[in-house]
């Protein structure tokens, strides 16, 4: 299955991540919608089904990306 460019990934990693901050201050529908967006998009991209999958995918495939980085923990 063809992946997205890890430059894409991060993009949308990126954006996902500032809208979950603004969501969580703001609460806004308009705000929880893209986050679905981006979401499906990334899931689509990744090859997986849900959010937290597709965001840990996402950040494996970035340039610099080690086993901790979505590990428990801290490296």
């Amino acid at each position: 299955m063809p992946m997205a460019h890890p430059a894409v990934l991060r993009e949308l990693v990126q954006e996902y991540e500032t809208l979950e901050l603004l969501h969580a201050r703001q609460g806004k529908a308009e705000v929880r919608r893209r986050m679905d967006d981006i979401a499906s998009t990334l899931c689509v991209s990744t090859g997986t089904r849900d959010v937290d999958a597709a965001l840990m995918a996402a950040r494996h495939r970035m340039p610099g990306a080690g086993v901790a980085r979505d590990s428990l923990v801290a490296g």
